[in-house]
């Protein structure tokens, strides 16, 4: 298949503008791989970089991704053109000591930033290290499989968090990842779980999801002494939305000995109540990115069939020149599931 010198690229321009221009296809490296993207997925983190304007201009985002190898450097082995893909992280470098101990989120020799500092997928080609690729299993669609980064993520926090069947849970912010928790959460076997969310169309849909209840976040109470317990207290909750006020009603809502892990991106810094933490030994975490076989065990998970993909996946696909509208909308709470984009699709004339 004879490759065209340039791509389609949705590019970043500052605050609240993206401008679809042509690009060069990237050149690649010996160990490199060219993919011809399918489907690529926004996060929050997509919607801090172009609505709340954290990105660079001349970016282009986009870290949620499925494909069809387009072309491979000279040195890759055991991916053919249009073998479909998935694209995942960077590897850990395997010696440090978290390496070592299965923990590649916190690899002493990867940035940091390393997500927000590469061309992504909101384009019709994105270069990925072969290294970095997953072959999804023959029964997925890609636009499914594409979901497997964000599910990674959720898959990562219930880890961290030590959920179990039989325990009670609050996810507070039902936005993409909230939504993945809540999902995962339900397939291992955790019924009992409480969503909390401002919009009335995520609330909706967390309760066909799975939720047990699904409330408005001034609904969670917070008890006015640190050693006080609700009633109705959770073991575990997973923070979401990045807002101080969630954060600080999930570490309320905890029981003695309860796990609150941090999943949810956000510039305003939460007060934390310390004694709180302190008189009933609570852990508080933060979640960042994988588990060391996270990908592959998102992409089983999806396979499987235990998800709802069908309620948290959008229905409709959305072109290039659709997705600065679909950002906005998913912030402002009018968009419930994961928007998926199709660089390779055309806006109606």
């Amino acid at each position: 298949m004879a490759l065209p010198a340039t791509m389609r690229a949705a590019v970043y321009r500052g605050r609240g503008r993206v401008e679809i221009e042509e690009r060069p296809l990237p050149e690649l490296g010996p160990r490199d791989v060219l993919l011809r993207v399918s489907h690529c997925g926004v996060c929050g983190t997509d919607l801090h970089l172009v609505v709340d304007g954290w990105g660079r201009s001349g970016a282009i985002a986009g870290h949620e991704y499925a494909g069809w190898v387009a072309a491979v450097g000279a040195e890759v082995a055991g991916w053919a053109q249009g073998d479909p893909a998935v694209g995942g992280p960077e590897p850990g470098c395997g010696v440090c000591e978290y390496c070592r101990v299965g923990r590649p989120a916190l690899c002493t020799r990867a940035s940091a930033m390393g997500a927000l500092e590469q061309q992504g997928a909101f384009a019709e080609y994105v270069r990925v290290g072969d290294a970095q690729l997953l072959r999804p299993p023959r029964s997925l669609l890609l636009r499914v499989a594409a979901l497997a980064e964000p599910l990674a993520v959720a898959l990562h926090g219930i880890t961290l968090a030590g959920a179990r069947a039989g325990e009670r849970a609050l996810v507070t912010g039902a936005g993409p990842i909230g939504m993945l928790v809540l999902a995962a959460l339900r397939a291992r076997g955790v019924d009992d779980v409480t969503v909390s969310e401002p919009s009335v169309l995520r609330r909706e849909l967390a309760l066909r999801v799975g939720a047990r209840s699904a409330v408005e976040p001034e609904a969670l109470s917070v008890p006015r002494l640190p050693f006080e317990v609700p009633d109705d207290a959770c073991d575990v909750a997973f923070e979401c939305s990045g807002k101080p006020a969630a954060f600080e009603a999930a570490l309320g809502r905890l029981r003695k000995a309860g796990r609150l892990v941090i999943l949810g991106t956000g510039m305003e810094r939460p007060r934390l109540d310390a004694n709180r933490v302190l008189l009933n030994e609570l852990v508080v975490t933060g979640g960042y990115t994988y588990d060391a076989t996270g990908l592959a065990d998102a992409l089983a998970l999806l396979a499987s069939g235990a998800l709802p993909t069908d309620l948290l996946i959008e229905p409709d696909d959305v072109p290039l020149e659709g997705m600065l509208a679909a950002m906005e909308a998913l912030a402002a709470g009018r968009i419930g599931g994961k928007v998926m984009v199709a660089p390779g699709a055309r806006a109606a004339r």
